[in-house]
């Protein structure tokens, strides 16, 4: 999967997604702001690498600057439609991120990790 931005000339706020696996992990970074307009693309990106059936899947949200409710209805959506045989580790440890889930009350419900090295290290 390509970037379909260029993070020196796009707007601040830009959703960027690309791949950065650590094998056999699949890892999405995703940056900027997952709002109404984007959320769509965060649930694509996650279907597609879940055609490789990688064993883990890590949604790295570090870069994230603004999550909406959209964006944590898509969080809900993808940890309910992981297929069997992979796991999702999802993280999220900056006032963006992190905040926004633990007001809703869905931090219990998804497997959140303080940081990258932290998900990839998980048994």
């Amino acid at each position: 999967m390509s970037e379909l931005t260029d993070p020196a000339t796009d707007p601040p706020g830009t959703l960027r997604i690309g791949r950065a696996d650590r094998p056999p992990v699949a890892v999405l970074a995703v940056s900027g702001d997952v709002d109404t307009c984007t959320a769509p693309r965060v649930t694509a990106a996650v279907a597609e690498v879940l055609t490789e059936a990688p064993p883990v899947l890590v949604l790295d949200l570090t870069a994230v600057e603004f999550l909406a409710s959209p964006g944590l209805t898509a969080l809900l959506t993808i940890r309910r439609g992981m297929p069997a045989g992979t796991e999702l580790r999802i993280v999220a440890s900056g006032r963006a991120t992190l905040r926004p889930i633990q007001l809703t009350g869905l931090e219990p419900g998804l497997p959140l990790y303080r940081t990258l090295e932290q998900a990839l290290a998980a048994p």
